[in-house]
Order: C-alpha cells, then structure tokens, then sequence
C-alpha cells in the first residue's frame, strides 16, 4: 500500500502590516470561495483525509450502530401548552428531522386537569394532532435544511417559520395558514433567527443581517403587504453591537435589546401606543450590563433588571417604568435578589404570579421561584429552589406561560438523560413528566461523574469534570479526552450525552475541563480569561491535562484534546503551546486565525468580537498579545501530534479558510510524522451537516479519530455493545 499524499498548497505571500509589525500570509488566497483552483484544493483535503482515515470506517460505523441503538427514533417532546393547544415535536425512526406539532387542549376549570399535558406515546397516533411543520417533507431534495424559528399568533390560526437551505444562517420566511394548510403569498428572504407576531396577529417581526451576518435590523411585514413596505422598527449602527429581539411575557411590549459582552441597551415598543414611540430604558452611555423583565402592578408597569451596576456577578432589581425618565443617580431602584460573590444572577422572567431567577452556584446552573406580591417590598417573600439529589447537574427554565400555574424546568446531568419537570407554583412540588429514555441496557450505576481541580501556573483552582465507567481504575493506564470551550461566558455545564457512551465504554477518561473565560464560576472567571487575561484560558486547560497525567486518571502518552469554534482557537493555541502532550487533536469549526479575522471589521461578526479579544487595529497592546497566541500566527517547527480540523464550507462563524489556511501551515512548518488533516463538508454550516443521522455520522467521525489515536478501539472487556446481534 502507498502512503497518501497530502495535497500543497501553494504559497502566495500576501503582507499584513499594522501597529509596525508586519506578517506575512502564504494562504490567504485559499478565502476565494468562489475559485475554482480554491474548490480544487479542498476537495483534494477531502480525499487525503478520506485516505488517511480509510481504516477508522468499521469504527465510524460502529459507533454510528452504537447511537442510533441507544437513540429512541420514534419520540416525542413533553407537550407544552400555549393558550388553546398543546405543543409538541416527535420524531420517527428512519427520519433526519422533527415533525412540529399540536393538538387541543381542554379548559374544564380544573387548573391541574387543564395544565398537566397528554399523555402520548412513541409511535401511538395522537388524537386530534394537527401537524404544523414536518422538517422532512420540507428538507426533501435540499442538500440543507435548518429551522431558524416558528411562531404562532395568539388566536393560533397563523404559523410563521424560517428555514435554511444552504448552512449559511440566512433563512427565508414563511406563513401558513393552520386552519387550511394553506401557505401565505407572503415571503420575506434573507432574515435572521427570532420571529414573533403582534398580538393582534397582522404582523410578524423578524431580524436581519448586514453583509457581515450581525443582526441590526428589527423589522414588522404587515401580513398582505409587499414585503419592500416592510417596516423598519429599530436599526442599529454601531458595528460592535447585537440586536436582537423578544415580546415581554404579558405580551404587552416588544423589546429590543443592543448589547456586547460588557454593556447593552432596551428599547420598547408599547402595543398600545398608536405612534409606535421606541421609547429607551438605560442607555448605553451608563455602561451597564442588563436585561429588562417588564410586568403591570396595579396599573403601573414596572421592570426587573438584571444588572452589573455596582455588582460584578450581577443582581436583580425592581424600577417602576417612570423612573427611566430620570437620570440614573437621582432613580429608586429596590433590590430583589442582591449581589454575591458566590452566586451569578443570570436572568429574570415573570408569569402572572411569580418571578423566576436563573442563578449559577458552586458552577451549577438552577432555578429560584418567589411569588410576585410583594417583591421588592420588605413583605418579599424568601426565594424557593428545586432540589436534586446529584451534586454535578444542570436544571433551567424551558416554558414558563404568562398564566399558567405551573412552570416547567429541565434536568440533566453527566450519568441522567434529560429530564422534564412541571413546578407547581401553589404548592412548590415538582411533577416528572418524562425521562428522555436510553435503549440498549443502560445503567448509570456503570458509570462516575466527579470533581476534581487542577492548579493554574497563577494558583488559581481549576474545576474539573471527570467522567469514566466505574471499573476504570486511577492506575495511570487509561486513555483520556480532554474538551474545553472558555469564551463568551459560555459555561460547559452537566448534560447527558448518548454519543460520549462509546468513549466511555472503551475505556476512556472523559474530561471536561471548565476553564476560565467561561462562566462557570462567576463574571470575574470569565474576566479573567478574555482580552489581555485570554492566555489564562490556554494555560488553564494545559493545566488540566497535566493534573489529569500526573494524577492517575490517564496515561500521559495517551491523552487527546477537543474543541469547537472558540474552542477550536483554544485546541490551536494548546498544540503550540504544549504539543508533546497529546496525542491527537481534534478542531471543530476552529477559530484558528483569530488575528487576520478581527483586523477585518467587513468579515462576518468581525466587529463584534472586540467586547471579547479586544480591538487590534486600533490597539497596539492587544495586537501585541492576540500575534502572541493567534494559533495560525504562531505555528513553529516542532513535532505536532495528529490533528483533524473540522470544517464547513458555508459556515459564517468561523469561516473555512481559517483551518484550511491553518492545516497548511502547520504541514509546512511542523517536523512531526502524524498526519495533519481538513475535513470539510461542503453543503454544512457551523454546526456540519444538517439531520440528525448525518449529525451522528460528524460525531463518530471525531470520536473515530480520537480512539485510534489512543489505540482505544475495543470495548472494554466485559462491556456489551448495545448493537443487537444479527
């Protein structure tokens, strides 16, 4: 057999230079997605990848057999109720999408009879089940298909949804007529996630994007109308910002939020208010971090604002809408839930008699309830939690109707598939209404999910997640994957996952390390990992695979890394950083040539992510630091481990060109023999392929990769494969 070999790109030295550094760039020309030499040569990284990877197809296959044996095909969702309907989604065996449906509900009086949902059953007709959007009859002959929203007027008779047919995340919108089936003329192209109608059903809102894909336009089509009379309600111009949209919970008010990831602004829109006044509640100009809940309180409408002001980790208040018409040291503000070190104070929403807080404590993610009357009075009530038995989990809010008497919370952890709760708001008492179920013999009792802290180069604590199968012994032998994401704020929280099954069940130490620059433990972690701290998210997760080598859980010649998009900058940075420490690297949708996109304010979301890594081009200092860690930057000659970076073509996140230019580089310079590969696929946006087969396909793609590297292929001795025999 003859080795593959890998395709060159050939170099066409392009010079970059800003603050009296100059760079200079042998592979930009590969960002000219329409060439056809630029097709040539992914396709060629395609079949190099197909070549190197040719003997991991049994255990592709294997692991895909593995997912779909555990997965129930035929589901369905917990029916949740809007007004008159019960709203649902299942899915069918053999099928790549969701079916949108409904059915009727009943209202006899009885608030327990009328808010606890159907019971239905995989693969049982519902009665009455009227179906809204049936993805695969809409994906059929697309080579893409994404929803990117759906909503339903107030009277339930019109449906409005978007769809993508190219993985680009601009969708095209659509309204249906549920009373006859019938589609709208009414087709408005290129609009972004968020829909909802007015409350009176003639219009719908939506978003759009400008040509670098940032969300800037809030926009009402006037249904009958031309779409060109659409109307623009809010623009934003300020290229650094997101607009994004909602309707307030008693559906009195559209509110529109401007943010970054330090500061925002809301404006509203009162339904009622016949000239359309966009009124604003803080300005940007304070420089607050906030989210806006509004509610009416005997007939005057009051605000819960969740904000940053003179608190770090944030706290809710309440303001009576009067008072933003003052300047803010002279408005009264009454606190509702204060500021702690210890907890972060995510957000806030109202039903009709309770508020509902979203809280991060001891990195866990959970719900705090207390009853409307009297909040923010020193007749408020203490707050209730919902109680789980699990020390590592993840509860949050997922329905909360403005009148309904129940609230419904998710559950899940690392070792319980995802859950669904109603909370009772009279009684405080959770009702279980359904585990996700796991087919082919599953026992959490076979596996362990523990805490663990690895130690920073600075001393700070580090928590880890670490999960194995319980007989895998802390004896230094074990393969181990560790994974990581540390930005945004995002947090990697306790979720149960049926494709990480079959690492685990070859013997695989997964950890999830949860870095700074993340938000696990509070605004101040994530502080901490952005801008001039960012290092602290790559040294952080070195930090991690060392405690993870030197403490048993895995042999160090057998440790993996993987992350995506942001991620994926962090998996770049680690392989320059301590190459020697893995043996294999997988980078989803890699976030790789950070540098050259943020220089760039008219690439996609370019401007926005100054808030993040801070703005090169006008800031020597920042440049400074994002040439000293930008993975394509800082590719040296050294002996990389095998690495696979995992792309898509039509992705406007983090555009292909990054890995592709990174992977050629790192062929160029690095003096290892392990194989360096791009797999792109073409017809994919940032989250690869559309339809779930095709989801698990990408994902037993990566795992395939991880576990030959490990030299971890088999079960673990004793661990029955959950494929049935043929």
């Amino acid at each position: 057999m003859t080795t593959p070999i890998p395709p060159v790109a050939k170099k066409v030295p392009v010079e970059r230079t800003h603050h009296g550094q100059t760079f200079t760039d042998d592979y930009e020309w590969l960002r000219e997605k329409e060439s056809p030499e630029v097709i040539t040569h992914l396709q060629a990284e395609n079949a190099y990848t197909e070549a190197v990877t040719a003997d991991q197809e049994p255990l592709r296959q294997q692991i895909f057999d593995e997912i779909k044996s555990r997965t129930v095909e035929t589901d369905l969702s917990v029916p949740a109720r809007k007004r008159g309907w019960w709203y649902y989604t299942r899915t069918e065996e053999g099928q790549q999408y969701a079916i949108h449906c409904r059915t009727a509900a009943q209202d006899t009086g009885d608030l327990h009879a009328d808010w606890t949902p159907p019971v239905v059953e995989p693969g049982v007709p519902v009665p009455g089940e009227q179906i809204l959007i049936d993805g695969n009859a809409e994906a059929e002959g697309k080579p893409f298909f994404s929803l990117g929203g759906l909503a339903v007027t107030e009277d339930g008779n019109l449906l409005a949804y978007c769809e993508d047919n190219a993985g680009d995340e601009r969708f095209t919108l659509r309204i249906k007529d549920l009373r006859t089936g019938e589609l709208l003329p009414d087709v408005v192209s290129n609009v972004f996630y968020s829909l909802a109608f007015s409350p009176d059903g003639t219009r719908v809102f939506y978003t759009v994007v400008d040509d670098s894909w940032r969300p800037y336009q809030i926009k009402a089509h006037t249904l009958g109308t031309d779409v060109s009379e659409d109307t623009v309600i809010y623009q934003e111009d300020d290229v650094a910002m997101w607009t994004g949209f909602d309707l307030s919970a008693d559906r009195k008010q559209l509110l529109i939020s401007i943010s970054c990831s330090e500061y925002s602004e809301y404006r509203v829109l009162d339904f009622d208010d016949a000239a359309g006044t966009v009124r604003t509640l803080i300005p940007r100009s304070e420089r607050i971090l906030y989210e806006a809940e509004p509610f009416t309180r005997e007939g005057e409408r009051q605000y819960l604002i969740t904000h940053n002001r003179n608190a770090l980790n944030s706290m809710l208040s309440l303001v009576a809408g009067p008072e933003f018409s003052k300047p803010l040291d002279e408005q009264v503000w009454h606190t509702v839930v204060a500021h702690d070190d210890e907890v972060r104070v995510n957000g806030a929403s109202v039903t009709s008699t309770h508020v509902l807080v979203s809280v991060r404590k001891d990195t866990t993610e959970r719900v705090q309830i207390l009853p409307l009357a009297g909040i923010g009075t020193q007749e408020q009530a203490e707050p209730s939690e919902p109680s789980f038995d699990e020390e590592l989990y993840t509860a949050g809010l997922t329905n909360a109707e403005y009148d309904s008497p129940v609230i419904r919370i998710s559950y899940t952890s690392y070792l319980t598939p995802p859950r669904v709760y109603d909370y009772v708001l009279a009684t405080g008492g959770l009702e279980l209404r359904k585990e996700t179920p796991v087919r082919g013999g599953y026992d959490p009792a076979n596996y362990a999910a523990e805490r663990e802290w690895a130690t920073a180069p600075d001393g700070t604590q580090v928590p880890l997640s670490i999960l194995r199968r319980r007989e895998v012994e802390r004896n230094g032998s074990n393969p181990a994957l560790v994974y990581a994401y540390g930005s945004y704020e995002i947090s990697m929280d306790p979720g149960f996952n049926i494709a990480r099954l079959s690492l685990l069940d070859r013997g695989v130490v997964f950890v999830v390390a949860h870095i700074r620059g993340g938000g696990e433990m509070g605004r101040a972690w994530y502080d901490q990992g952005k801008k001039l701290n960012k290092k602290n998210t790559f040294t952080d997760f070195v930090a991690a695979t060392e405690h993870v080598a030197s403490t048993g859980w895995a042999d160090p010649e057998r440790i993996a890394a993987m992350g995506g998009s942001a991620g994926g900058l962090l998996m770049g940075a680690i392989a320059n950083l301590a190459p020697e420490k893995y043996k294999a690297i997988v980078a989803q949708v890699p976030f790789v040539d950070a540098l050259t996109t943020i220089l760039d304010p008219e690439l996609p979301l370019s401007a926005l992510e100054w808030e993040e890594w801070g703005n090169p081009i006008t800031d020597p200092d920042v440049y400074q630091y994002m040439s000293e860690y930008s993975p394509y930057e800082n590719v040296r000659a050294v002996d990389y481990p095998r690495i696979a970076a995992v792309t898509s073509f039509n992705d406007t996140r983090v555009l292909y060109v990054e890995p592709a230019k990174w992977v050629a580089k790192l062929r160029e310079t690095g003096t290892g023999s392990e194989p360096v590969v791009l797999k792109i696929e073409m017809d994919g946006g940032h989250g690869g392929a559309s339809g779930r087969y095709e989801a698990w396909k990408d994902r037993a793609w990566d795992y395939a990769f991880v576990l030959a590297a490990l030299g971890a292929r088999e079960l673990l001795p004793g661990v029955d494969s959950p494929v049935p025999a043929q």
